[in-house]
């Protein structure tokens, strides 16, 4: 199994009675709320603690986009790779967990950019693609009806980019090249390996295990029976194009926090996770799913996986007897990881180590003891 220290990069110092006058921190909340100053700290805070994840034994660190929201602060992700990819080695990988496709104009800005990270970690980016959630699309201004087609249509120009030799032309619905010659080239040949996280769509996950792409399938947030439900249901489209998915085409991206027992861990981490949950997520549903973003097909399942997002208040005890947090002594973690892995499958997974309101002194120890106690416990697993 292998194990990636996913960060959110939230603006932790969120004056949480936002509430009082706004309905989300996402979109609308006014960006008087953010201090700059803060932001600094945070910024550099943030990059340590992907920096010592990499130094204590993770095998990656991961980044990840979102607009316009105190719940992450990376619009640009590549910004955070590129002040970590001389800082991290030399093994562990850079995972850009999310360049939204469907926002760009002209997606060779990400078949750019990712070439330049693979060349400068020497072949260590790990390229993720995604959609982006709904609150993007309010957020850039691009039909979320067109989300699917636009996606594809980039996803298909950074691939021809990377793999074909230039100059040629692109001519497609969206976009309109005459020259597509980037320069550099990838470092890894092909292209770098892709990862595709979701809410569960029905469509990506047909798409992404398709026999020609196998891309690996990221699970993001949501109770284990849907994690159990969509990892079961890429199997099956996997079996329907005639191969057998492999763990390492599945992956689990949810909240932990591992103390000095069990006790300790969950006193600790209760505010900040439910901070998380009930604050930083919160947002109306019209903002997550607006219309024509899913499939009705598709709508029903992400509706199950993530009401927690839109519902009422969330509970530190609700959210870990859905699976949905994983907290508790080195034991206790490791226990829950390896029945889930058991059951489902996955051969990665990506402990979001800071969530919310978590202070610094709490993740590094958590960090810590995950990566002395947890990872060389569960390696044999996948």
């Amino acid at each position: 199994m292998k194990f990636y220290f996913f960060h959110l990069m939230p603006y932790a110092d969120l004056d949480l009675s936002y509430q009082e006058k706004h309905n989300s921190a996402w979109v609308t909340l006014p960006n008087s709320y953010y201090d700059p100053k803060k932001g600094h700290l945070l910024y550099n805070r943030y990059l340590d603690e992907l920096e010592y994840a990499a130094e204590v034994g993770f095998d990656g660190v991961c980044v990840n986009e979102h607009h316009q929201s105190a719940y992450g602060l990376m619009p640009t992700p590549g910004v955070i790779a590129g002040a970590l990819a001389r800082r991290i080695g030399p093994t562990a990988k850079i995972a850009v967990l999310g360049r939204a496709l469907p926002l760009l104009n002209n997606p060779l800005v990400v078949a750019e950019e990712y070439a330049m990270l693979d060349n400068i970690t020497g072949g260590r980016l790990i390229a993720g693609f995604v959609r982006g959630i709904g609150t993007e699309y309010h957020a850039w201004g691009v039909n979320p009806a067109e989300s699917h087609d636009r996606f594809h249509e980039a996803h298909d120009l950074i691939l021809r980019a990377w793999t074909e030799e230039g100059p040629f032309a692109f001519e497609g619905k969206y976009y309109h090249l005459n020259y597509v010659n980037i320069w550099p080239r990838a470092y890894q040949q092909p292209r770098p390996p892709i990862w595709i996280p979701s809410q569960g769509s029905r469509e990506t996950i047909e798409w992404a295990s398709h026999k020609s792409r196998r891309y690996t399938y990221l699970q993001t947030f949501s109770p284990v029976a849907a994690l159990s439900r969509y990892m079961g249901m890429y199997k099956e489209e996997a079996e329907k194009q005639g191969y057998t998915a492999s763990s390492d085409q599945l992956g689990w991206a949810v909240p932990t926090y591992v103390a000095e027992s069990d006790e300790v861990a969950l006193r600790e981490a209760k505010p900040h996770i439910e901070n998380l949950f009930n604050k930083f997520l919160h947002m109306p549903l019209e903002m997550l799913l607006p219309p024509g973003y899913l499939s009705l097909a598709s709508m029903k399942g992400v509706m199950q996986a993530k009401t927690s997002t839109t519902g009422g208040p969330q509970t530190m005890e609700g959210l870990m007897a859905n699976g949905m947090f994983l907290c508790g002594s080195a034991e206790t973690v490791r226990d829950q990881i390896a029945h889930y892995q058991k059951t489902i499958g996955f051969g990665n997974i990506l402990p979001m180590m800071q969530f919310g309101t978590l202070p610094a002194e709490c993740v590094r120890k958590s960090t810590e003891i995950f990566a002395k106690d947890v990872i060389p416990k569960l390696r044999h697993l996948g």
